[in-house]
């Protein structure tokens, strides 16, 4: 089997892993009793940072960074157990999920000392929000195109240029990107850590087809940012940014995004054809949890410390495209056109997942170049 194609092995939860899971649930059910919280969409939810906090008092952040750090030097299924209860039920999660899911791990694997005694420990509390700069205006999915350059100077570089569609850059404490050094395609890519509250850093909401404004373009005009927030070696971001990426793609939080409509709708059939919608619902449940298995067996992997990065683009690729097809269903089945203004919370964010449900399949990588990425791991074996 070619070099970074794994064959994947079927995987199942130890009665430990099964006792944290009651944990969680237990948890969930006493801090976010029904109606006292907007139900969110996987990892559009809403923002809570005190909510982010009390997670961290529980170690259910930063779960899987390093001990020595403040992590919980936990293991990525045990994270995994978490985050699949965490999107089960809607929470919002918004102010810490771009720094648990990937930035704290990559600071983890390529930070220096200092980087990782002070950003780690502040990442498993709940303190720091971070967002993702990675995509440009005229990028697109060609990502080692990108152009915003970071310029060498004395004790550290001047960042000029602009990211886009950079989720929760508003609210977020830092932004790690992805920024040109030089001019060779891959090798002249270096990823920095920039504070958003830095000079020059201008960040403008744009507004969503439903009317949020989660999405922000960042203007950076020489922004100065120090050599010590510097992450890694220069040139090293490609490939910095490759490993990011398989946390990105390969989690719960590609299949989950429905979940909290898809049950209620279970539990409130809505359709005057019960025996079809009982179909649709075991169609639905069987696929979901195919996709639990194969997020599991992707977790184990990381654990074992391999890195299964074309598994996890073609979760990703299998996994959004599900997600779509059962905002089809339940839209189907509900007889109308959802109101997004309706009193009823599973109403509204139906019609919510309708608007927003064509972007679940660009965010973390498009269809099409996931694909690519599938084929040519595939065609080396």
């Amino acid at each position: 089997m070619a070099a970074g194609v794994q064959r994947l092995e079927a995987a199942e939860l130890t009665a430990e892993e099964q006792r944290l899971r009651e944990e969680v649930r237990e948890f969930l059910a006493e801090r976010l009793p029904a109606g006292s919280y907007d139900i969110g969409l996987g990892i559009a939810a809403d923002i809570d940072a005190e909510f982010s906090r009390d997670l961290g008092k529980r170690g259910w952040l930063g779960m899987a960074l390093p001990e020595e750090y403040g992590g919980g030097g936990r293991t990525a299924v045990e994270r995994l157990i978490v985050v699949e209860e965490l999107l089960a039920v809607g929470a919002p999660v918004g102010w810490h999920w771009v720094a648990d899911r990937q930035s704290g791990p990559n600071i983890a694997a390529n930070g220096t000392h200092e980087q990782k005694e002070y950003f780690l420990p502040r990442i498993a509390k709940g303190e720091l929000s971070f967002a993702i700069g990675m995509s440009e205006p005229e990028s697109g999915s060609d990502l080692a195109s990108v152009r915003t350059r970071a310029v060498r100077v004395d004790d550290g570089w001047l960042i000029n240029g602009t990211k886009i569609w950079t989720s929760g850059a508003l609210e977020a404490t830092h932004i790690l990107g992805l920024f040109r050094t030089s001019d060779e395609r891959y090798g002249g890519l270096t990823q920095f850590i920039v504070d958003r509250r830095s000079t020059g850093l201008r960040v403008s909401p744009i507004p969503f087809i439903d009317g949020t404004r989660h999405f922000c373009e960042v203007s950076f005009t020489d922004v100065f940012v120090p050599d010590t927030m510097r992450l890694g070696d220069i040139g090293a971001g490609w490939g910095q940014n490759k490993a990011e990426l398989v946390l990105e793609r390969g989690g719960a939080d590609r299949w989950m995004s429905l979940m909290p409509v898809l049950e209620h709708w279970a539990a409130h059939p809505s359709s005057a054809d019960t025996r079809w919608a009982q179909s649709d619902v075991g169609s639905i449940a069987a696929r979901a949890w195919a996709f639990h298995g194969l997020s599991l067996s992707i977790a184990r992997a990381v654990d074992e410390g391999r890195s299964p990065t074309v598994e996890a683009a073609l979760a990703k690729e299998m996994a959004t495209r599900f997600e779509q097809e059962c905002i089809e269903i339940v839209a189907r089945h509900f007889g109308r056109t959802p109101d997004l203004s309706s009193p009823d919370p599973y109403e509204s964010l139906l019609a919510r997942a309708i608007l927003t449900g064509p972007s679940w399949t660009i965010r973390g990588g498009t269809t099409e170049i996931l694909r690519n990425i599938i084929a040519k791991g595939l065609i080396r074996i």
